[in-house]
């Protein structure tokens, strides 16, 4: 059997088990996740040394695995077929070859079948603006990234333009035009992609990740100059995401770009997925709307107060996570043990509940 045979095997599994991630590693079986839990594939033996290397030889491209040889990890898609397409990451531990592989659907479902809220139609509809999907790993920032996307596909006619790695979602172009570039195979990097855009007659920007000062700087400028701009970083609040993309920048540089973020911020999602009772994941999520209060904010250096605007500006639009999950506790789809869990105030939480 050939490595690309058993790999379609072990896809085969991930549809059966309704998995999102598959793990491979030398020396231990394939391991699933499923609705947040990981567990072996009870059917398959532990990889050798010998298995891997089919595996990285099948999945990677030529360029990939040279890149992967020089510097020990890469970022890489898989599609084996029309039907399934993968992100992955292979990697070494203690000279060990192991490779993550997330599942990314074909379909790209609207918010109303991702459980998100209605109110992202409205950075959709922006002509600019700087608009951040953040949260853990794993928990839905390409996914409601793909769906604000696909929107605006489906109903402005836009040139958009996606900068990833490695590309995700592939998107077929509706009403709009859209280009999907991918770092090392179609740009250096994301801050030179960025920067050549303004060349490119581009309306919106998707940015995969927020990765260096460099990076965030071009996309803030992008925003203010009439482009709508949306990207991701690693990041559980929207006030810590405001700090983290401050403290990116040098104590000379974060005057000028608090100016920037308060003057081009449009709004911050912050999603995490939650197991549901009736199996599955569902999202809770926090909703930050840029308004004068919040840019004052930003400007004068009290981001440590932007959750008591959250707290207090609901008829604006705006979500607490303390709320979404009160919301998903009351209509019985999480328990209330996963609410605190994920709670960032449980003190509130306790009330609202």
């Amino acid at each position: 059997m050939s490595y690309k045979e058993k790999l379609l095997n072990l896809m085969d599994i991930i549809y059966k088990e309704g998995a999102s991630d598959l793990h491979l590693a030398e020396d231990r079986p394939p391991i699933l996740r499923a609705n947040s839990t990981l567990f072996p594939v009870s059917e398959e033996n532990d990889s050798s040394k010998e298995d891997m290397e089919g595996f990285l030889d099948e999945l990677l491209s030529p360029d990939a695995k040279e890149f992967f040889l020089k510097n020990s990890e890469v970022d890489f898609s898989y599609s084996p077929g029309e039907k399934v397409r993968f992100r992955g990451n292979a990697y070494l531990q203690q000279g060990r070859l192991c490779i993550a592989l997330r599942l990314i659907p074909k379909e790209i479902q609207t918010f109303e079948e991702l459980n998100l809220p209605s109110s992202l139609e409205k950075f959709a509809n922006m002509e600019q603006g700087f608009f951040l999907v953040v949260g853990p790993t794993g928990h839905g920032k390409s996914t409601t990234l793909a769906s604000i996307i696909e929107y605006i596909n489906q109903n402005r006619s836009e040139h958009i333009i996606t900068v990833e790695d490695p590309i995700e979602y592939i998107f077929e172009p509706k009403k709009s035009i859209i280009d999907q570039r991918e770092v090392r195979a179609d740009t250096p990097d994301f801050h030179t992609a960025l920067k050549s855009m303004f060349r490119q007659d581009v309306d919106v920007l998707m940015v995969g990740e927020m990765r260096e000062s460099e990076t965030i700087s071009t996309a803030v400028t992008a925003a203010e100059t009439g482009h709508l701009v949306l990207s991701t970083l690693h990041t559980n609040t929207a006030s810590q995401t405001i700090e983290r993309i401050i403290d990116s920048f040098s104590s000379g540089q974060q005057d000028q770009i608090r100016s920037q973020l308060a003057g081009s911020l449009a709004g911050i999602f912050s999603i995490r997925l939650i197991p549901k009772v009736s199996g599955g994941l569902i999202p809770a999520y926090e909703l930050l709307i840029n308004n004068s209060a919040v840019a004052n904010l930003i400007r004068d250096k009290r981001t440590h107060e932007i959750n008591s605007v959250i707290e207090t500006s609901f008829e604006e639009g705006m979500i607490t996570l303390n709320s979404s999950l009160a919301r998903l506790v009351q209509s019985g789809d999480i328990t209330m043990d996963s609410a605190f869990m994920h709670s960032n105030n449980s003190n509130t939480l306790k009330k609202l509940l």
